[in-house]
């Protein structure tokens, strides 16, 4: 990491405090900072409870699945530890062959049933072009936040009140907040919208900040990160899979879907200066799955290949039907952020919900 995080800071030791955050989570949170026996149990002891919980119910948990490392080796870990998930995948219009290829086969294999919501195509492309045109570093946030809603939505729908995800410490430790923020705020994707879009946003999936209380307060729905019940390291996750499931690597973190691969190691580094392999290679430093020289070796190659560049700009061009002149605009307007536009995290209602909710937990463990 370094200062194109300009929230970053450095100790006189030359530690950086995304570094330093990090290993005092991984060493304090609860289940991933366990001993690996004591992990096990609790572990164990979770499973006991979902299965408890989904008796009488058709599914017992909902997953999510993208084709990725994270939410494929999720999907095994809760088909081996004996439970009834329901996939659900998000087709945005984005994935590659490759992701497609990945989620058949491996929940096949696994026998578990996929629920596929097919996004309006027409919608969700105003909806990426008004980011983009935003000019934050949040182009990926629209995915992101119908992900989490449809997900909430199917665990509703079925009953279930558990949603066990991929995400997970071992690789997302460090993840700075000027990078990507707001995927759970709806007010800032429609703030966003409203100013930039030009079609109605009739079929998005979404969920506002009372229904995000409500699912989670009211019906109890949890979300869980269930890797970090379990010794996660990636490289032996993608040999696991590969051998006994027949999943294909797909290059990059994220690369599964084709807008991001080309937002991520193009878009953000060329207009923005951030290039998020410094997070995900620092996050699996601090976990111990790689050494700094072998991440400052990843480093020093190329995002892309100038013909595949070229190739895959012209792509994404004609697929969000835009001219070359709108997208050069769009590259060279000035950068903005997050906090220049409307939020619920920048409204007073938000703040005071969250010294109340602050207040109430703080009198619950006195």
């Amino acid at each position: 990491m370094d200062t194109t995080d300009p929230e970053i800071e450095f100790d006189d030791q030359g530690s950086c405090s995304h570094c330093r955050n990090a290993e005092r989570m991984l060493k304090t949170a609860d289940p991933y900072c366990l001993p690996a026996a004591e992990k096990a149990l609790r572990f164990a002891s979770l499973a006991e409870a979902i299965r408890r919980d989904g008796k009488r119910k058709r599914y017992d948990c909902v997953i999510g699945v993208s084709g990725g490392v994270d939410s494929s080796y999720a999907a095994y870990v809760v088909k081996k530890a004996g439970l009834r998930p329901l996939a659900v995948h998000l087709d945005n219009g984005w994935d590659s062959e490759l992701a497609v290829m990945n989620v058949e086969s491996f929940l096949k294999k696994l026998d578990i049933d996929l629920s596929t919501f097919v996004i309006d195509w027409n919608e969700f492309k105003d909806l990426q072009l008004s980011f983009l045109k935003a000019s934050t570093p949040d182009s990926e946030i629209p995915s992101d936040h119908a992900i989490i809603s449809i997900l909430y939505r199917t665990a509703a729908k079925w009953g279930v009140r558990y949603i066990l995800g991929g995400t997970n410490l071992s690789t997302e430790s460090i993840l700075p907040r000027r990078w990507s923020h707001g995927h759970a705020d709806w007010k800032y994707i429609r703030s966003v919208h409203g100013l930039f879009g030009r079609a109605k946003l009739k079929t998005f999936p979404h969920m506002t900040l009372l229904q995000e209380i409500f699912y989670r307060r009211v019906i109890g729905i949890q979300w869980i990160s269930i890797l970090d019940y379990c010794d996660y390291v990636k490289r032996d996750a993608m040999r696991v899979l590969g051998e006994e499931l027949g999943w294909r690597d797909y290059g990059g973190k994220h690369h599964e879907s084709l807008y991001t691969r080309f937002y991520q190691a193009h878009i953000l580094p060329a207009k923005f200066g951030f290039d998020k392999r410094k997070a995900h290679l620092s996050s699996l430093i601090v976990s111990g799955q790689i050494t700094r020289e072998r991440a400052l070796e990843e480093l020093q190659k190329p995002l892309y290949e100038p013909a595949l560049l070229k190739e895959h700009t012209e792509y994404f061009i004609g697929k969000l039907g835009i001219s070359e002149q709108i997208y050069k605009e769009i590259m060279q307007a000035p950068p903005k952020r997050f906090g220049d536009y409307p939020s619920y995290e920048r409204s007073w209602y938000f703040q005071f919900l969250r010294k109340a909710y602050g207040v109430v937990k703080g009198l619950a463990r006195g």
